[in-house]
C-alpha cells in the first residue's frame, strides 16, 4: 500500500488494481527490500525477484540447468565413475595378470609382447594420458555442478526467506485489524451495558416514583 501510495496519493482500500500492477508494486517493494539488506542486487537476487513475481520453483531452473548437459559431459562422468571404481581396478589387474601369462609361459617369452613389455607399456602411457583429461573434464563438471547447487540453494533460502518476511507483515496486519475489530466489538458491548445501565437506573426510578405517589 505504501509503495502504491507513492505514485498514487489518493489510492485507498477501496479502490481496485489488477493482479498484473499489483504484482509490479510488490515487486518494488522487494525489490527495495533486498536492496537495504545486500546493496546492489545481483543477477542471483533478480532471478529469485523474477521467479517470486511469476511464481515460478526455483527448482524447475535447476533441473533446465542439469538437462543442458552434452553426451561428452555425461560420457566423461561415467568413464570417470568407472575408472575409479574397484571394478575398474579388479578387471584391469586381471588383463595385466593374463597379458603377462601369455606372453611369458604359454609363448615362452616369444609372444607378440616378450619380458619387459614394451607393448603393454606403451598401452599403459596412452591408456594414462587418455585417462587424465576426461577425469579433469569430469572434475571441472564437478565443481560446474557444485556452483550451481550452491546457487540454486542459495536461491532457494532468499526466497523462502522473503515470503516468510512477507507472510509475516501479512500476518500482523491481519492481528492488527483483528485486534482493532476486537476493540470496536468491545466498545460496542460497553456502550450497550451503559444503555442497559441507564434503561435499568430509569425504571428504578420510576417503580420508585410511583410507589411514592401511592396513597
Amino acid at each position: 500500500m505504501n509503495e502504491i501510495k507513492k505514485e498514487h496519493p489518493d489510492f485507498d482500500e477501496s479502490c481496485v488494481m489488477s493482479v498484473h500492477e499489483v504484482n509490479q508494486y510488490r515487486q518494488q517493494y522487494i525489490q527495495q527490500l533486498l536492496t537495504r539488506e545486500v546493496g546492489t542486487l545481483t543477477d542471483l537476487e533478480k532471478t529469485v525477484m523474477d521467479n517470486i513475481n511469476q511464481d515460478r520453483l526455483i527448482s524447475d531452473e535447476a533441473s533446465e540447468v542439469k538437462n543442458l548437459e552434452n553426451r561428452g559431459e555425461r560420457w566423461a562422468d561415467r568413464i570417470a565413475t568407472f575408472g575409479g571404481s574397484w571394478r575398474f581396478i579388479g578387471l584391469f589387474t586381471g588383463f595385466l595378470v593374463v597379458w603377462m601369462i601369455v606372453n611369458v609361459v604359454v609363448f615362452l617369452n616369444k609372444g607378440f609382447d616378450p619380458y619387459p613389455f614394451i607393448l603393454l607399456n606403451l598401452i599403459l602411457s596412452c591408456i594414462a594420458a587418455l585417462q587424465a583429461p576426461v577425469i579433469m573434464m569430469s572434475q571441472n563438471r564437478q565443481e560446474e555442478k557444485d556452483r550451481e547447487r550452491a546457487k540454486n540453494d542459495y536461491m532457494v533460502n532468499l526466497k523462502s526467506e522473503l515470503e516468510i518476511r512477507m507472510l509475516h507483515e501479512k500476518i500482523d496486519h491481519l492481528i492488527l485489524q483483528q485486534q482493532e475489530s476486537l476493540l470496536e466489538i468491545q466498545q460496542i458491548q460497553v456502550d450497550m451495558m451503559k444503555e442497559l445501565m441507564e434503561q435499568t437506573k430509569k425504571r428504578n426510578r420510576n417503580s420508585i416514583n410511583a410507589s411514592l405517589l401511592q396513597p
